[in-house]
């Protein structure tokens, strides 16, 4: 395939992706101060697991969703909302996580990526008040089936809320034990700062994330998922083979780096799939996005 042919088909599945109409949630709570600090909750609908009735409370997973965006302002929890909507007419509950991303601009005008310590605090703080805000906005969720999932930059978030009892001593979002999750379906994430840094993924995203050449070299034990292994959580990474924004060498480091740590990672590569078809209700890719998160929620 071309480059150019390579850069057409990507930028018609952007088109398709962000073409669908955000879906509305049935609730949305804080779990902080800032009005990025919210969770959006979608109650499951239809037959959903093996043995169906998922809208029985207690009954059906949780999925909590993790955006993508490059872990810029302009992306928020919206555009993840109809993939929220298809999970929940899967028979999932789904709790759709936003948190604080970059602020302003970087040299040349694009809007700066994330915002150090800011957007770790909120993704360890939602996932730390799920429990409660579910049980209260989610009664048909049955927590001791949650399963993270995050699409792109919110794939590393994902990995990276799994492996938190694996950060450094000092890290402010360490817990002494792994979480309560079924696991981790990890869709194009960039699950390895160093190899997703070599390769310019999302243009220097990862450098304004840590907070530039310095701040790289002494955050990346607190942020690299490709650095915090084994986590003893089951883990699917989900990858399209034509992937332009964040190309499959990405996660087949995170899977090397894995099975050095002696930890297997699924890793269910697609063919002729790019970047966001994964979370488009549209795209056969997602109908095999849930069924990945079925077999390890249930």
């Amino acid at each position: 395939m071309t480059d150019d042919v390579a850069a057409a088909r990507s930028a018609a599945e952007e088109k398709s992706l962000f073409s669908r109409p955000p879906v509305e949630p049935d609730a949305t709570a804080a779990y902080g101060d800032d009005p990025d600090q919210v969770v959006d909750f979608f109650t499951p609908r239809g037959a959903g697991g093996p043995g169906g009735a998922a809208e029985v409370a207690g009954v059906a997973p949780l999925v909590v969703v993790l955006h993508g965006g490059a872990w810029r302002a302009p992306y928020d929890r919206r555009h993840i909302s109809p993939f929220a909507g298809f999970l929940a007419r899967r028979g999932f509950a789904v709790a759709s996580v936003e948190y604080r991303r970059g602020a302003g601009e970087a040299d040349g005008g694009d809007p700066v990526a994330g915002r150090w310590p800011c957007t770790f605090d909120d993704v360890a703080a939602a996932l730390d008040a799920l429990p409660e805000l579910a049980r209260r906005h989610l009664p048909g969720a049955d927590p001791r089936r949650t399963v993270v999932t995050g699409h792109s930059a919110g794939g590393q978030l994902a990995l990276w809320a799994a492996a938190r009892h694996l950060l450094p001593a000092d890290a402010p979002w360490r817990t002494d034990r792994p979480a309560p999750l079924r696991g981790v379906v990890a869709l194009a994430p960039i699950a390895d700062l160093a190899v997703a840094d070599k390769l310019d993924v999302c243009g220097g995203a990862i450098r304004q994330l840590l907070g530039g050449d310095q701040g790289f070299a002494e955050r990346q034990p607190y942020a690299d998922p490709a650095l915090l292994l084994p986590t003893g959580i089951a883990t699917t990474v989900v990858q399209g083979r034509t992937d332009a924004e964040v190309p499959q060498a990405v996660a087949e480091a995170y899977a090397d780096a894995a099975a050095k740590a002696g930890e297997v990672v699924g890793l269910t590569l697609l063919e002729d799939v790019g970047h966001f078809p994964l979370i488009d209700p549209a795209a056969d890719a997602c109908a095999v996005v849930a069924e990945e998160i079925s077999q390890l929620a249930w």
